[in-house]
């Protein structure tokens, strides 16, 4: 069965790069493939994986209903057909799998732009399907979401195992968390497990939010410290993927991970 994790955050609290050491963390001690998903169109998830893109679930859609509109007889966009005969399942589903950027036993599909306007309810219908399709030959999926989770049904039906919701160490960073997962219920997919992770901690985490954590209906999975090392690796723009074992913050996300996929 494949496992997919996904992780939520605002803006600015190192989910991305969480992200790769959820990613590193898979490929070093678990067995079988993984697939990232991008989800972000803010993210550069691509980046941090070492990884070049040639173009995004976006584009692919926008170019299949600039096809459609532009052989369109009667009717909406979403009714029309592609020139050849193609369908839009089959069209959609060669070229996400021509998108892939493949690395070492994990692949990347990127989301990209968001919606423009138009009708994207069948588009978004059989980009569901196409990706569910990819997603079940790898023995894990990890999605980098959007801020907040309200997209998260358009990019999968799948069911996620594990919700990582992720925070600084701020009164408003812990309130926006809340929030974020709150959304899950909202969802038209299930989520099994929801845990709270704590980035860029310096030192002992303050008392005061500690106090706050303990009310939430979350639980705590662990923090990760703040490291300088992860400074140089973005002003460098080294793959953050290619972190060593001995890090501080590949080990504390390693050591989360331990305790929650079993």
């Amino acid at each position: 069965m494949t496992i997919t994790i996904a992780l939520a955050g605002k803006g600015g609290v190192g989910k991305t790069s969480i992200s790769a050491m959820v990613i590193k963390y898979l490929i070093e001690k678990r067995n079988g493939s993984v697939l990232a998903i991008d989800a972000d169109p803010s993210s550069n998830l691509n980046m941090v994986l070492g990884l070049d893109l040639d173009w995004t679930v976006g584009e692919i859609r926008e170019n299949l209903l600039e096809q459609v509109k532009s052989s369109l007889t009667v009717g909406g966009a979403a009714m029309g057909s592609l020139p050849g005969g193609a369908t839009k399942r089959d069209y959609l589903d060669y070229q996400i799998r021509s998108s892939l950027a493949e690395g070492d036993r994990f692949d990347l599909i990127a989301m990209g732009r968001g919606e423009g306007q138009g009708c994207y309810c069948a588009v978004n219908h059989n980009l569901r399907e196409v990706i569910d399709a990819i997603s079940k030959h790898y023995a894990f999926v990890v999605i980098d979401n959007e801020a907040g989770m309200e997209h998260l049904s358009r990019r999968t039906t799948r069911d996620v195992q594990h919700l990582l919701v992720i925070s600084d160490p701020t009164q408003r960073g812990i309130v926006a968390a809340e929030r974020i997962a709150g959304f899950r219920t909202e969802l038209d997919i299930r989520i099994e497990h929801t845990y709270l992770i704590v980035n860029r901690v310096v030192g002992e985490m303050p008392h005061e939010l500690t106090e706050r954590i303990a009310k939430m209906d979350i639980p705590l999975a662990g923090i990760v410290p703040a490291d300088n090392e992860i400074a140089g690796y973005e002003f460098s723009g080294k793959p953050l993927i290619q972190i060593g074992d001995s890090s501080t913050f590949y080990k504390a996300v390693s050591a989360i991970l331990d305790k929650i996929i079993v």
